[in-house]
């Protein structure tokens, strides 16, 4: 299956069913009167959130999407049968905007959010509503209003709580694979994964996270080179980051001499790796500012390679730190950057932890700090012209 993350549709909901312009006829009942019948309420059209959809596929190849009208009323005071409302369902995660105005009108974060998007119109009265004492036999009825109509673009964020990001063939989608049951293709060639993929991390205390893997970025993702501008918006969701880096480019530069007599091997692949770090922050800024606030930890994979010169490692976190420093602003945190192997596993255990500690921090402040926007589910302004 695909995966679709954006659909332009139209839904149209039911028009009200007109009412009933009716007499009484019976025998021996001379001058019976009105009895026309109210026409049926138009259908609505209602989004749900679900678990159980994880792509906008099916909406990609359906374009429009409209409710039955209400049925028109008929005679003996008969009211019309309403319109049966339809229901779209659409991924947790899903972000509805006008697709004129680009208004956001609805998020969806949780499974089974509903929302009314476009409300059938009312059905006519019949003539029986309109008898008075002054007028006694109307021979008019009300025709059925007509339903809302709306042209709508549906957007796919995935809901993670970490995002493994960094240039192609860094390591992220072995280490989903390795913490997770996700099973993406991993190869040896850039560009290996096409589309994010979710994993579940359980850990052995029974708490649990989701890491999303992200196709490679590089220099002008956030213009659309390679697959970054693509799937960039689906890390605006995650709590934390994990920033990988390849140790097996560290590892080459630090012990490969370099021409400058001048200059340390190490300070070269560290200036290196460091370029790298900072290009993808920085697309990460151009594409959302707010990005950059976010919780974020570095992670040095092959680091088993690196692991067999301990004197090389320590000294390449004390540079790296101290070049984090500058950038940030702020100290880096225990020892990151962290070296891991995907692989091996060497030193992963102890990047879960403390992701669990970042994501159920982040977790408990949103908790606490952040009130569910309401929005109203549609606007009585907007009806077909």
């Amino acid at each position: 299956m695909r995966f679709i993350d954006e659909a332009l549709i139209k839904i149209i909901a039911g028009h009200g069913g007109p009412g009933c312009v009716s007499f009484r006829r019976e025998k021996f009942i001379p001058r019976g009167g009105p009895d026309g019948g109210d026409g049926g309420r138009g259908g609505d059209v209602i989004f749900k959130a679900s678990i159980q959809i994880g792509t906008l596929q099916d909406l990609r190849y359906r374009r429009e999407y409209s409710a039955p009208s209400g049925v028109h009323g008929s005679g003996a005071n008969k009211a019309g049968r309403d319109g049966e409302d339809i229901e779209i369902r659409v991924p947790v995660g899903t972000v509805i905007r006008d697709q004129e105005t680009g208004e956001l009108l609805v998020d969806f974060t949780e499974h089974g959010e509903t929302w009314l998007a476009a409300k059938g119109g009312r059905g006519g009265k019949g003539n029986a509503h309109f008898v008075s004492s002054t007028f006694q036999a109307p021979k008019f009825a009300q025709e059925g209003e007509e339903g809302q109509e709306r042209a709508l673009k549906l957007e796919l964020k995935l809901l993670a709580d970490v995002a493994l990001i960094g240039f192609p063939n860094a390591g992220k989608s072995t280490l989903i694979s390795r913490i997770s049951a996700a099973r993406p293709k991993i190869a040896d060639y850039a560009f290996t994964t096409l589309t994010p993929n979710l994993g579940v991390v359980s850990l052995p205390d029974h708490s649990s996270f989701v890491v999303a893997d992200i196709p490679g970025l590089i220099e002008g993702a956030h213009r659309g080179m390679g697959l970054g501008h693509k799937f960039l918006k689906h890390i605006e969701r995650t709590r934390v980051f994990v920033h990988m880096l390849d140790g097996t480019k560290l590892l080459e530069d630090a012990t490969t001499p370099t021409m400058d007599e001048e200059r340390d091997s190490l300070d070269f692949a560290v200036d290196e790796l460091i370029s790298r770090y900072e290009i993808i922050r920085r697309e990460l800024g151009l594409f959302n500012e707010e990005l950059l606030h976010k919780p974020e930890v570095v992670v040095i994979n092959k680091g088993d390679l690196i692991g067999e010169n301990s004197d090389l490692m320590i000294r390449a976190r004390a540079k790296l730190r101290a070049r984090l420093h500058s950038i940030r602003g702020r100290e880096p945190e225990g020892q990151e950057p962290y070296f891991v192997s995907a692989v091996s596993g060497q030193g992963v255990e102890s990047l879960l932890y403390l992701l669990k500690e970042y994501v159920f921090t982040e977790r408990t402040a949103i908790g606490l700090t952040t009130k569910k926007e309401v929005i109203m589910p549609f606007d009585e302004s907007i009806r077909r012209s």
